[in-house]
C-alpha cells in the first residue's frame, strides 16, 4: 500500500517526464492519475454550472444547453487543435528537441488566439439569432443572450485552456496541466453561486453569473499554464520569439490540426444536430438532456483521461523509435479504461434517478435525463476502447482515419438514426439516445479495426 500511495504522489508532482523506457504499466499509471484528475477538473465545470444554474428554473437550464450545444464548435476547434499540439511536442519529446518543441508551442498560442478571436467575435455579436436558431423562444432569448454573449467572449481562454494543456500533456508534464484545472475550476466553485445569486456585495447576475465564474477560471488557468511554460528549469520552455510566425511549425500544426479539429467538429455539429431534433419535443426534454449529457460528460472526461496518457505514450515511443511499445502502450491503456467505464456504468444504470434529482425536481426532466444515462450505459464497454484508440491514432500524428471514422458513424449513421427513431418511428428522445449508443459502438469497432492494421506506425510527424 506504501507502495502505490508513493506512486501516486510521483504522479501528482509529475516527477517524470520521459516515458520511452521503463515499465509500461508505471508509465500508464503516473500519466494517467494526473490526466485522470485534470479531466475531472474539465467536467467540474459543465457539472457545478447545471448544478446552480438549474436552481434559478428550467429556462436557465435550457439557455445553458442550447448555448453550449452550438459552443461545442468552438470546443471542437480547441480539442483539435491539442490532438495535433499533443503529437507534435510529443514527437519532438521522443526526439530528445526541447527547444524544438518549445517553439512549437509559441505557434500553438499565436495559431489558438488567432481561431478563437475569429469564432468568438461572430458568437458574441449575433448572440440572440444564435439561440432562436437552436429553437429557444423569445423569452428565453431575452433572458438568456447575455449569457451566451459572455460565453462566445470567453473563446480564447476555453481554446488556450484546451491546447496549452495539450502542450503539457506531450511534454509529460500532465501534472501541471492538472493543476491549472484545478485553480480555474477551484475559482469557477466559488464565484457560482456567489455571482448567479448575488451573495454578499455582489450583484445577483443570474444565469449570467455562471457564464462570468466559468470565464474567470479559465484565464486565471490559462495564466498559471503560461507561467508553467515560460518559467526558467521547465521541461519545454518558451520564448518571445517562439510566437513570431514560423511558416514551417504552422503548415505542420494545421496538418495535423485538421484532421483534428474536423474529427471533433464533425462529433460536435451531429450535437447540435441532436439537440436541435430534441428541442422539438420542449425545454423540458432540452433540459432534461443537458442535465443528462453534463453527469456523463463527468465520467466520461476522466476516461479521456486515460485515452489522452495513451496518446502521449504513443507519441514519445514513436518519436524514440519504438513502435512496438507504443502499440503495448495503447492496448494496456484501452483495458483499463474499460474496467472503469464497466463499473461506472453499472452504477449510474442502477441509480440513474437518484443521480438525477440531484440537479433536478421537475418529474418531466427527470423522466428524460433518467432515460438518456441509462440509454448511454449500455454501450459504455464499446465507448472505452473506442475513445482510446482513436486517441492514440490522434498520438501518433494519423489524425485522417479518426475524421473518416467520425464521418461515418456521426454523419452517416447517428443524425439519421436519430431523426427516425425519433420522429420517423415514434420513439421521442429515446430514438436521439439510441442513435448515439449504437454509432459510439459502431466507431469503437471501427477504430480496433483500423489501429490493428498498424499504418500508424510509420507516420511522419
Amino acid at each position: 500500500m506504501t507502495r502505490y500511495f508513493r506512486l501516486f504522489l510521483d504522479a501528482l508532482r509529475g516527477s517524470e517526464t520521459n516515458f520511452t523506457s521503463g515499465s509500461i504499466n508505471r508509465a500508464i499509471f503516473l500519466l494517467s492519475v494526473p490526466m485522470i484528475l485534470e479531466m475531472v477538473m474539465e467536467s467540474l465545470f459543465a457539472v457545478v454550472d447545471v448544478f446552480f444554474v438549474a436552481k434559478i428554473g428550467t429556462e436557465a437550464v435550457a439557455t445553458v444547453g442550447l448555448t453550449e450545444s452550438v459552443l461545442t464548435l468552438v470546443y471542437s476547434i480547441a480539442i483539435g487543435l491539442s490532438t495535433a499540439a499533443t503529437a507534435l511536442v510529443a514527437r519532438r519529446i521522443g526526439e530528445n528537441s526541447a527547444r524544438e518543441a518549445g517553439r512549437s508551442v509559441g505557434q500553438v498560442i499565436l495559431v489558438s488566439v488567432t481561431l478563437a478571436i475569429a469564432m468568438g467575435v461572430p458568437g458574441f455579436l449575433f448572440a440572440e439569432d444564435i439561440l432562436r436558431l437552436m429553437g429557444g423562444d423569445e423569452q428565453l432569448i431575452a433572458n438568456g443572450a447575455n449569457f451566451t454573449r459572455m460565453i462566445f467572449a470567453s473563446a480564447p481562454a476555453i481554446v488556450l485552456l484546451h491546447t496549452l494543456s495539450g502542450c503539457l500533456r506531450g511534454a509529460g508534464e500532465a501534472s501541471v496541466a492538472m493543476r491549472s484545472l484545478w485553480l480555474a475550476n477551484g475559482i469557477n466553485i466559488v464565484l457560482c453561486p456567489v455571482l448567479i445569486f448575488g451573495l454578499g456585495p455582489f450583484p445577483e447576475l443570474g444565469v449570467l453569473g455562471s457564464a462570468v465564474a466559468t470565464t474567470t477560471g479559465r484565464t486565471v488557468g490559462v495564466l498559471y499554464q503560461l507561467y508553467a511554460l515560460t518559467r526558467p528549469g521547465s521541461i519545454v520552455q518558451i520564448h518571445r520569439a517562439d510566437v513570431t510566425p514560423n511558416a514551417d511549425i504552422i503548415r505542420n500544426l494545421l496538418g495535423l490540426a485538421a484532421g483534428g479539429t474536423g474529427q471533433f467538429l464533425i462529433s460536435s455539429a451531429s450535437w447540435v444536430f441532436l439537440t436541435r431534433i430534441m428541442s422539438t419535443f420542449g425545454s423540458d426534454a432540452v433540459a432534461g438532456y443537458t442535465i443528462a449529457i453534463r453527469i456523463i460528460v463527468f465520467t466520461i472526461l476522466p476516461s479521456w483521461g486515460m485515452a489522452n496518457a495513451a496518446a502521449t505514450l504513443v507519441g514519445q515511443n514513436l518519436g524514440a523509435g519504438q513502435p512496438e511499445r507504443a502499440e503495448t502502450s495503447a492496448w494496456r491503456a484501452a483495458f483499463c479504461n474499460m474496467l472503469f467505464l464497466v463499473a461506472v456504468g453499472i452504477v449510474f444504470f442502477l441509480g440513474a434517478a437518484e443521480v438525477v434529482g440531484l440537479f433536478n425536481r421537475n418529474i418531466r426532466v427527470v423522466e428524460i435525463a433518467v432515460q438518456c444515462l441509462r440509454v448511454f450505459c449500455a454501450g459504455y464497454v464499446f465507448f472505452a476502447y473506442g475513445m482510446v484508440l482513436t486517441q492514440s491514432l490522434n498520438g501518433a500524428g494519423d489524425t485522417r482515419t479518426p475524421t473518416l471514422l467520425n464521418i461515418v458513424c456521426f454523419w452517416l449513421i447517428e443524425i439519421p438514426l436519430a431523426y427516425t427513431l425519433a420522429n420517423g418511428l415514434g420513439w421521442g428522445p429515446q430514438g436521439v439516445f439510441w442513435s448515439v449508443a449504437i454509432s459510439e459502438s459502431l466507431l469503437a469497432v471501427f477504430a480496433i479495426w483500423a489501429f490493428r492494421r498498424g499504418r500508424w506506425k510509420v507516420v511522419q510527424v
